[in-house]
């Protein structure tokens, strides 16, 4: 799919536009997302997603478009991982949840930025070195497996990065507002938001390393990885706010994710040898996530039952 430095530049100034409305608009003042405005900003990014999938089957045909819906398919499954990762978090530094949205939309900007780079690299890499799609589709195989046995249930408080935050910056015991700096006695303080910003931040990139080969494996076209991917952290911080009141329930989703990330790592090792058409990796993957997520709510509805008989 030929694309010129304007088509970057055009969508990048499109995704800041979107950007600046959400904060500068829609929630200038800090306050408590709900379950119905978050399910109506995720609609709008599924939305402009598919819309813009629209535009590429009309300017570039429907494989391309397939292949842009898979890796956006794939960047959303993973990233319900991260949001059990993001509710761990803040819980662990008692977020206030009418400034959770700050904190995650100054963190999600800062992952299009680190994902940007992380694509440019990748891409260039697969140029210059064509052997190392057989790396990524190994390293995916090896994440799936892992990912199979994690055990996740509380935020490591011993975190590299918030040791360091503790060591470097000056903290502030309190809040101020949704301000991640605060002046006390005359000296400029970092508030505790800005500690969570960095773990955030740092949780995206380690997931970045997981789902940006995963999404080379669909498409090594810079163009469709690079919107799949941003089209689905658009809309992370709506799903945050959407499932973090239930998404320990999806107890069985991790098998899903580790089901898709070993596929697309044999898809990707396999490939001069084996072409698996867009349309079957595509349903591959929403079965795995149909799968996990419905065996996932059966065991919420028959546990719910069982504590219910217990009452009785």
């Amino acid at each position: 799919m030929a694309t010129s430095l304007w088509f970057y530049i055009g969508f990048t100034a499109f995704v800041l536009a979107m950007l600046a409305l959400d904060l500068g608009v829609f929630h200038r003042k800090a306050h408590v997302v709900t379950p119905k405005e978050a399910g109506m900003w995720v609609g709008i990014w599924m939305t402009l997603a598919l819309l813009f999938a629209a535009g590429i089957y009309v300017w570039s045909g429907a494989n391309n478009a397939l292949l842009f819906l898979t890796g956006y398919l794939i960047e959303q499954s993973l990233s319900v991982d991260n949001i059990f990762v993001i509710v761990m978090i803040f819980s662990y530094f008692r977020v206030p949840k009418k400034y959770e949205h700050r904190v995650l939309f100054w963190g999600i900007l800062g992952a299009l930025v680190m994902r940007a780079i992380f694509i440019g690299f990748g891409s260039l890499l697969i140029q210059k070195v064509s052997w190392i799609l057989y790396v990524f589709g190994a390293f995916l195989i090896f994440t799936g497996a892992r990912m199979s046995l994690k055990r996740e249930d509380e935020f490591d408080e011993h975190n590299v990065i918030l040791r360091l935050a503790r060591r470097y910056l000056r903290v502030s015991n309190e809040y101020d507002g949704q301000h991640f700096f605060t002046v006390q006695n005359g000296k400029r303080l970092a508030t505790p938001l800005l500690p969570v910003l960095l773990v955030v931040e740092v949780t995206d990139l380690i997931f970045a390393v997981d789902s940006i080969p995963a999404i080379f494996a669909v498409t090594t076209d810079a163009f469709l990885v690079y919107t799949s991917n941003i089209f689905a952290i658009l809309g992370l911080r709506s799903m945050y706010f959407l499932l973090s009141g239930i998404v320990h329930r999806f107890v069985y989703l991790q098998y899903g994710l580790a089901v898709i990330l070993v596929f697309v790592g044999l898809k990707m090792i396999a490939a001069d040898f084996v072409h698996v058409p867009t349309p079957v990796s595509l349903g591959v993957i929403v079965l795995a996530l149909g799968v996990s997520i419905a065996a996932s709510l059966a065991h919420s509805k028959r546990t719910a039952k069982m504590i219910a008989t217990r009452k009785e």
